[in-house]
């Protein structure tokens, strides 16, 4: 027991900048990397994190701990070993900023750094592209929720969302990037942010608990438990992926996905924190058919949404609806709302500010528009899809949303296909709680109870519900 307590002080001695929680993490992580070594050589380290993140990130992270080449030391200690992580993990601005140009082989201490733009974009895609690998290595509940139902990671979209993270690092007219230029963009970039905290708090995650709890089967009975909890309280670091959980394609297991994980994953990092947790389907033309009306009978009173919009020419885009979709005059929403465009460019249109025209619904009027359009004004909209399913619009310029540029191919388009998603809960009403009216969560529902008889499924809760009360 005096062991513990002491390797836990000479620990602490020896990384200062680690909170006592994640002494034991790092320590174990050194430790299986370096074989028990208090060095650590390069291919060792590569052999046990190499599989676990892009090549060219491995590459990056040996410039941080040996040096760049030509200056290579032969080993890393536990101090910078322990460096690393806390930087990428918690730590500031400026120790983040001094990651990023020890990884390029540039100097911390200069303030006159130039970077070629490329090298910090292919940076930022290796992030990208470990961020992805991770999620599916690490096979969250959110992960598999999409992954099991045909959606797929592509290269390709991991290309596209990198540049999107990293596209304004640079001002205007220049391909040289500064460590002011640096300190601005990851400033404000809080989806990139995120993800180097998940993939190097998946690097030290990796392996390190599981091997943590084989050895203390060897030791345990009740005090070196209780000795070993309040020295090195080993708790497993719960990673959470900016993935939504998918909910509402369990009878799907083959959904024809128009769109892949990393779309998907720029939408919801965009999406306010209470909608980011969960997506409803609602609908999909390839599934429910080409019909306007359709597709109002499946979107209207669901809460904020998510439009996707595929067009003939394979631009893919569409929009965040703040509030239920319901039909009227009059505008919707609320300056949370955005546009989005996916293909052939990701980006993310925010509110200008200027005018409340983020959403509107309309049917079967003779003076005014019919069809679903947000942003803009009559006839001059950000998106547009008419009443008269397959036809669509989107303006050259959209004054409601922020950077704006035409998301389709051609302003007047022809739709593909389209998708809408319902995020966060779906508001209830108390006339629909099934604890007030004593009906089935499938009653009305003729979808699902299709599908649970194509599935070979009962709805076994017709033959078990209590009578109305008087």
């Amino acid at each position: 027991m005096g062991n513990i307590s002491s390797s836990s002080s000479k620990l602490a001695e020896k990384c200062p900048m680690l909170e006592k929680s994640e002494l034991p993490l790092i320590a174990s992580s050194f430790r299986i990397a370096s074989k028990n070594s208090d060095k650590c050589k390069e291919e060792e380290l590569m052999k046990f994190w190499g599989s676990q993140m892009d090549p060219r990130l491995a590459q990056y992270i040996t410039n941080f701990l040996f040096g760049p080449l030509g200056q290579r030391a032969a080993f890393v200690d536990l101090p910078r070993f322990a460096e690393l992580y806390v930087y990428t993990v918690r730590g500031t601005l400026e120790e983040r900023i001094n990651v990023l140009l020890c990884s390029l082989g540039q100097s911390p201490d200069s303030e006159s750094t130039e970077i070629a733009y490329p090298l910090i974009k292919e940076y930022v895609e290796a992030v990208v592209s470990s961020y992805m690998r991770a999620i599916r290595l690490e096979g969250g509940p959110e992960f598999k929720s999409w992954e099991s139902r045909g959606f797929r990671i592509v290269k390709e979209c991991i290309q596209k969302l990198a540049e999107s993270l990293v596209y304004d690092v640079v001002q205007q007219g220049t391909q040289k990037v500064t460590r002011a230029d640096a300190e601005r963009w990851l400033n404000k970039n809080p989806i990139f942010l995120k993800m180097l905290e998940h993939v190097f708090s998946h690097l030290y995650n990796y392996r390190s608990v599981k091997n943590s709890s084989e050895e203390r089967k060897k030791d345990d009975t009740d005090d070196s438990r209780a000795k070993r909890k309040e020295n090195f309280p080993q708790q497993e670091v719960v990673l959470h992926a900016m993935l939504p959980l998918c909910e509402g394609l369990q009878y799907m297991p083959d959904y024809p996905a128009f769109t892949d994980l990393s779309q998907m994953l720029f939408i919801n990092a965009n999406l306010p924190n209470a909608q980011q947790h969960k997506w409803r389907f609602l609908f999909s033309s390839q599934i429910h058919g080409e019909s306007f009306s359709t597709l109002l009978g499946r979107i209207m009173d669901q809460g904020s949404t998510v439009v996707i919009v595929e067009d003939s020419n394979g631009y893919i885009f569409g929009g965040y609806a703040t509030e239920s979709w319901a039909l009227g005059p009059n505008y919707l929403g609320n300056e949370n709302s955005f546009l989005f465009t996916l293909r052939p460019k990701m980006r993310c249109f925010p509110s200008t500010g200027y005018n409340p025209h983020y959403q509107y619904l309309n049917l079967h009027q003779q003076t005014m528009p019919n069809g679903m359009g947000m942003g803009g004004q009559h006839n001059y909209w950000g998106l547009w899809l008419d009443s008269e399913y397959g036809v669509g619009e989107c303006s050259e310029t959209c004054t409601t949303y922020k950077g704006y540029f035409q998301m389709s191919a051609t302003k007047k388009f022809t739709v593909r296909n389209v998708e809408v998603w319902g995020v966060g809960e779906k508001p209830i009403k108390e006339d629909e709680s099934e604890e007030n009216t004593g009906r089935s969560i499938l009653d009305g529902n003729a979808d699902s109870k299709a599908m649970l008889k194509l599935s070979g499924r009962e709805q076994y809760s017709d033959g078990y519900r209590e009578e109305p009360r008087d």
